[in-house]
């Protein structure tokens, strides 16, 4: 089976876009300084001893926050099968997000691109594809011989569904009907019409049909499955099986819970004014209180770590477990009652940090835990490298599995984010901003006078703005410069 030359797949384009891919993958730029370091590896592709390609299966999770995980110390919730990744494999305790909104953070985990530079910058026009000239990995991967799937939560650009996928069971929705789904249904690039499925969990429903294709006889070719979960997306309804899980069990209130009652003390008025505020809201009813709304995300996270493990136990039980690549994340993270919050969006840590965890023998020593700052863009590029598929040049991140090998200093220094939705239901105003390991600095796009700056060392929880301080103007000035130049380095295309 050979591989393709270029590194996009334009057989299953029409023909009027397979110039503008053709045209992309060619003319795109790699991105500089800090966001580039991008090129891919001699050492981690391997090349020198040919292995067998792995499958690859990636879970990605919904509003997981870094800490919802057992593994991470949690005090209240058990995730074994989660653990289990990070246990036999690489763990990262600083893995973030460019764009803490469900769409935009999906098109990049599929694109290994900004939302700046890929168009797809907010939830707002779910219903139309990304530009046609985007290459998906998972498009590069079926070039390479690999058959591909999606199953789950897909909420991107038309929900990825006119890209060519081998199988495909998805719901273009930001959550579904818990207890009656709707999903589509295809195979073979066509998907069908939308149909629901009726008293059935649709995260049970979604693992039912990823092993009933795993299952399927594909000769020699290995295969590449995404299994997306909605849970515990709001209003985070639990399965039959878990309705009494935590009854009785108190939840702790975070230490800036109540941050409000002092009038938000050094935060800016785009912030206090978002109004993602729990018990507040007359949109978000399931966010009524902490401890509800605590309680049925946690027990939300019980099912998706339950269905993550029935994947586990069956490729074990197919003996391909270690022939296979498990890449573990999530989209976004979630406020759950730091300063009275609830949802995403902000730059704040809550919001940003997400697991990030990876299994492969093969490649991969059991029980690596890795400090560098990983991103969403690194998606793409890990698992390519995985199947022994180059990144292109025009991918923003790069392949985490060099420091599965060993520890990086230099692997990246700093990092851009932005939010662009506007309006949006919480009224969380747009705002862009860089974070380095020490400092984060935070502008906010509608008054430009508003901003949050903060020493992550000192400052973990970020409670102290040091923004507009006159004993911090140096280092605000700077980190002002480089925001302008990590933001100028990424290809700007419309939000199309």
């Amino acid at each position: 089976m050979s591989k393709t030359e270029g590194p996009a797949s334009l057989s299953n384009l029409p023909e009027s876009a397979k110039a503008t891919r053709r045209d992309f993958i060619q003319g795109a730029v790699a991105v500089a300084g800090t966001l580039a370091t991008t090129g891919v590896s001699s050492s981690s592709m391997a090349a020198q001893t040919p292995r067998k390609r792995p499958n690859l299966v990636f879970f990605l999770g919904e509003g997981q926050r870094a800490d919802a995980l057992s593994i991470a110390g949690h005090p209240l919730l058990k995730t074994p099968n989660h653990d289990r990744i990070g246990k036999e494999g690489v763990r990262f305790n600083n893995a973030f997000c460019t764009n803490a909104l469900c769409a935009p953070a999906r098109a990049t985990a599929l694109t290994g691109m900004y939302s700046r530079a890929t168009g797809a910058l907010s939830n707002e026009k779910s219903h139309v594809p990304l530009n046609a000239d985007i290459p998906l990995f998972t498009e590069l991967l079926r070039d390479a011989g690999y058959e591909v799937a999606l199953l789950g939560k897909t909420h991107g650009r038309n929900g990825f569904e006119d890209r060519h996928w081998d199988y495909y069971f998805g719901h273009n929705d930001p959550g579904n009907n818990y207890a009656n789904p709707f999903f589509k249904e295809g195979r073979n690039g066509i998907v069908g019409e939308q149909k629901q499925y009726y008293n059935v969990y649709p995260d049970d429903l979604t693992t039912d049909r990823a092993l009933q294709w795993i299952d399927q006889k594909r000769g020699d070719k290995p295969f590449c499955i995404l299994i997306w979960f909605v849970a515990p997306h709001e209003p985070f309804f639990r399965p039959r099986r878990h309705l009494d899980l935590y009854n009785g069990v108190p939840v702790a209130k975070p230490v800036t819970f109540d941050d409000d009652l002092k009038g938000y003390p050094g935060k800016p008025k785009s912030f206090i004014e978002a109004e993602n505020k729990i018990g507040t809201t007359y949109s978000h009813v399931a966010c009524g209180s902490l401890e509800g709304m605590a309680k049925d995300y946690y027990a939300g996270l019980v099912a998706v770590d339950e269905n993550i493990g029935r994947v586990l136990d069956h490729l074990e039980k197919k003996k391909i477990l270690d022939d296979t690549a498990i890449l573990q994340t999530s989209d976004h993270g979630y406020f759950l009652g730091e300063w009275r919050m609830f949802d995403k969006r902000l730059m704040h840590e809550p919001s940003l940090r997400v697991p990030f965890m990876a299994r492969y023998p093969a490649r991969i020593k059991a029980g690596t835990v890795r400090d560098e700052m990983i991103l969403d863009v690194d998606i793409a590029p890990t698992l390519l490298d995985l199947a022994g598929v180059p990144a292109p040049k025009h991918m923003h991140g790069k392949s985490i599995l060099p420091l599965a090998a060993s520890n990086d200093p230099n692997f990246r220094k700093e990092w851009y984010y932005e939010y662009y939705e506007w309006p949006n239901p919480e009224k969380v105003a747009p705002h862009r901003g860089i974070r380095t390991e020490q400092y984060k600095l935070i502008r906010y796009v509608l008054d430009p006078s508003e901003g949050e700056l903060y020493d992550l060392k000192a400052d973990p929880g970020e409670r102290i703005n040091l923004y507009g301080k006159p004993e911090h103007a140096a280092l605000q000035s700077h980190l002002n410069q480089r925001l302008d130049a990590l933001r100028s380095s990424i290809p700007d295309r419309q939000n199309l």
